[in-house]
């Protein structure tokens, strides 16, 4: 049964290699350009972890096949062919003559366990749990996965419009260069004030250039998580419109929430209730097992004078055993197992404890996370529309000549530093949602 779980196992792990590189092959052929759910959704059947665990989960699903077949009866069957060439003494002639001797076998065989204290229900009761641990080891992996993927597409929308304000920041200061030309060739501004014109073209090129860079950087990251090949094209499908939720939901209804839905919350009860089966099972060993055995069973020999059919009908016989196996010392082997059963439901106990504890923590963290984000998001907005609003003033201003560049430079300073608090708190704020909302079971969409 092993070398047939083994097996299987082999071939199934073969299946997802082959099928694993026939995706991979088919995303070179055209360019992707994926929303957040494709990701999602194409992590959820490709990502390489998940595929594990569930072929963890099948093979759980073999075992608790095999713990329910272990109630039926089984049965075997045997035949042998002998061929024996002895050598025998003659009493006519004196001697020995040599003498071959042909011989057949046939039975069948067949037993069945009617008591052993609950142990095989037991054994079923804890397989078909350990298919749900399995199952929501499953769930707890996509978890992970989505809220990684969530952040990287974020980071990714975070740089692609921090690159439209700095294109947008870079024609302004294009077009500031190109009056600032026509001022210089007029003898209207000196060549101090022209240098400066043109040094912050350079430098908003320069932000430009590294905000793409950072944008690639970003892209092969969520690719990286993707687990998709350096040789597909891949870039991201923006949404229509993203906004902050202002609403803030309740941390104790959302702590409860979570201690109901979260999968490894109740992968740990599960794991409690496991090992609780599993020291049944060992205070069965403790008790008399009863099993009922029958066979049937005939032969030849070619030594007899009798036809074959003769013989496989007078050598025919039927047995029939109830048999009790009473366990009297055992070594301490029974005693040991219950002992560690109480041991792991103990520790399974723990775990539960620890889990829950990590998963409140996480949950109040997360809260915490955005309340910060949502006001730092409050103090931001209302920063940039000052900064902006001023900041357009100051460039009215120096177009009639009203300030110098010194003063633009300033002002367009404090703009920047207003548009990237905006941006950074925006992304901030619902990342954060996305991912509080993620601990109550609220799916992550954009």
């Amino acid at each position: 049964m092993r070398k047939s779980l083994f097996g299987i196992s082999a071939v199934m792990l073969f299946n997802v290699s082959i099928g694993m590189a026939q995706v991979q092959d088919s995303l070179l052929r055209t360019p992707l350009r994926w929303d957040l759910q494709t990701c999602l959704e194409y992590a959820r059947k490709n990502n390489l972890q998940v595929q594990s665990l569930q072929q963890t989960r099948l093979s759980e699903e073999q075992n608790m096949l095999l713990a329910k077949a272990a109630k039926f009866p089984s049965l075997s069957g045997a035949m042998s062919q002998a061929l024996v060439n002895s050598k025998n003494a003659d009493p006519v002639v004196g001697g020995f003559q040599t003498q071959a001797n042909f011989s057949s076998n046939y039975s069948l065989s067949s037993s069945v366990t009617l008591f052993n204290a609950g142990y095989l229900n037991n054994n079923i009761r804890q397989s078909q749990l350990n298919v749900q641990i399995a199952q929501l080891n499953v769930d707890a992996a996509i978890n992970s996965i989505t809220l990684q993927i969530t952040q990287a597409f974020l980071n990714i929308l975070l740089v692609k419009e921090n690159i439209v304000y700095l294109d947008t920041l870079l024609a302004t200061s294009q077009a500031q260069l190109k009056q600032g030309t026509q001022q210089y060739n007029a003898g209207s501004i000196a060549r101090k004030d022209y240098l400066q014109f043109e040094g912050q073209v350079a430098s908003d090129q320069y932000n430009l250039i590294a905000a793409k860079n950072t944008y690639r950087q970003n892209l092969l990251t969520l690719k990286q998580i993707l687990q998709l090949s350096s040789a597909v094209d891949f870039d991201i499908a923006a949404p229509d419109s993203l906004a902050v939720q202002p609403v803030l939901p309740s941390l104790q209804d959302a702590e409860l929430t979570a201690l109901q839905l979260r999968p490894e919350i109740k992968a740990s009860q599960l794991s409690v209730d496991a090992a609780a089966l599993e020291l049944k099972k060992s205070k069965a060993g403790r008790w008399p097992t009863i099993s009922l055995g029958a066979s049937l069973a005939s032969g030849y020999s070619d030594n007899q004078s009798s036809a074959y059919f003769t013989q496989l009908n007078n050598n025919f016989y039927q047995r029939g055993v109830l048999s009790m196996a009473i366990p009297i010392f055992t070594n301490r082997t029974v005693k040991t197992a219950i002992e560690q059963s109480k041991i792991q439901i103990e520790q399974a106990r723990i775990s539960l404890l620890g889990t829950r504890l990590t998963l409140d923590q996480a949950v109040e963290q997360s809260y915490i996370s955005l309340l910060n984000a949502q006001s730092q998001f409050s103090a931001a907005d209302v920063q940039f529309k000052a900064n902006e609003e001023t900041y357009n003033i100051t460039r009215e201003q120096l177009r009639l000549g009203a300030v110098n560049m010194v003063d633009l430079l300033q002002q367009r300073n404090l703009y920047i530093q207003a548009l990237q608090a905006y941006i950074q708190s925006k992304y901030s704020a619902i990342l954060n949602r996305k991912i509080f909302d993620f601990y109550t079971g609220v799916p992550v969409t954009l």
